[in-house]
């Protein structure tokens, strides 16, 4: 339902009849911006979290939030609270959802939008440190403050059905990478054991990868051919693109 100048906004409300009365009368209620950031080393992936600083939820661990400002945009919100919760600033976010349970909060009525990234730890370095901030392997998470837990379960849903359908994960590998390599990524990220030679196939048949003729050395297997993910290619033929569902 909209609202203009001659709606009430309850039964029982005289009509509106101007834009200030109109502002003055709708509910107000805080809306925050929540980002979960997703990331992957050593072949394991994990999220980086922040230590709350509310009494209640002493010693818990929480996502890095904040309260939206009154002239600002969400996306704006998101990049604003990863710079001075972290000091990243070459990061790219996506915005999944909304979380809108009526008690979720202790504060009162509060409304977040979660946004969500996935990056390779080693190639982004945290600044900022304050309130514990530092990567905890998504395997290994505990009792957390608001319903963050949720919120990551969520995000991490969205980010298992994004990689499939796009070749995302690639920027989490090495310029030249093995088959071992890649498929160490979507295991841990899919959370399950991908047969090897349907997985191998299937990449090869949307012939995106391009065999270096180089190998890997210093590993204590078998050295593995290295490949590259022909990103060119890929934005010429993104309907080749048959997602990984193995």
């Amino acid at each position: 339902m909209s609202y203009d100048h001659k709606t009430a906004l309850a039964p029982n409300m005289p009509l509106i009849t101007s834009a200030s009365e109109l502002v003055g009368n709708y509910p107000k209620m805080a809306i925050t911006v929540d980002c979960v950031i997703f990331g992957f080393e050593d072949n394991k992936l994990k999220v980086l979290l922040i230590r709350s600083d509310l009494q209640m939820y002493n010693d818990k661990w929480s996502l890095l939030g904040d309260v939206t400002l009154a002239n600002e945009e969400f996306e704006d919100a998101a990049y604003r609270i990863l710079k001075t919760r972290t000091g990243m600033t070459d990061v790219y976010l996506e915005q999944v959802r909304t979380f809108s349970q009526v008690a979720r909060h202790p504060g009162g009525r509060v409304i977040t939008v979660a946004y969500c990234s996935l990056l390779n730890i080693r190639h982004h370095q945290l600044k900022i440190t304050d309130n514990e901030l530092h990567w905890h392997s998504l395997s290994s998470l505990g009792d957390m403050a608001f319903d963050h837990q949720q919120i990551i379960d969520r995000c991490y849903n969205w980010l298992q059905k994004r990689i499939q359908e796009h070749p995302l994960g690639f920027n989490l590998l090495p310029e030249k990478f093995s088959l071992r390599e890649l498929q160490n990524l979507y295991e841990a990220i899919l959370n399950v054991e991908l047969d090897r030679r349907n997985f191998r196939k299937k990449f090869f048949s949307m012939d995106f990868l391009e065999d270096t003729g180089e190998f890997e050395f210093d590993v204590k297997h078998r050295p593995g051919k290295l490949y590259q993910f022909n990103f060119a290619k890929y934005e010429k033929n993104k309907r080749k693109w048959i997602g990984i569902d193995f």
